[in-house]
C-alpha cells in the first residue's frame, strides 16, 4: 500500500488544520466518516480514519509538497 497517491478533499479542522473529509483512489471516492487519531510532524500530517466502506486507513500529507498518500489499509467490514 505505501507510495499510492490520493486525492483528498479538506476541510479547516482541529487547531486550524486541514482535516480530511473524503479521499479518492483511481475512481472511487470514500467518504470519511470519523477521524480516529492524527499527528502532527515538522514536515508531514498523519491520519488513521474510518471510512464509509467500514475499513481503517492511514493517509499521510506531506505538508511541504502538499501531497497526500494512502500509508495502510486495514480491512475490516468484511464486505
Amino acid at each position: 500500500m505505501v507510495g499510492i497517491s490520493v486525492k483528498v478533499r479538506t476541510a479547516i479542522g482541529y487547531g486550524a488544520h486541514e482535516d480530511p473529509v473524503s479521499f479518492k483512489i483511481a475512481d472511487r471516492t470514500f467518504l470519511i466518516t470519523e477521524i480516529l487519531d492524527r499527528w502532527y510532524g515538522a514536515e508531514n500530517a498523519y491520519f488513521r480514519l474510518l471510512a464509509d466502506d467500514g475499513n481503517l486507513y492511514m493517509i499521510k500529507h506531506d505538508l511541504n509538497a502538499d501531497e497526500w498518500e494512502l500509508v495502510q489499509m486495514e480491512v475490516i467490514s468484511g464486505r
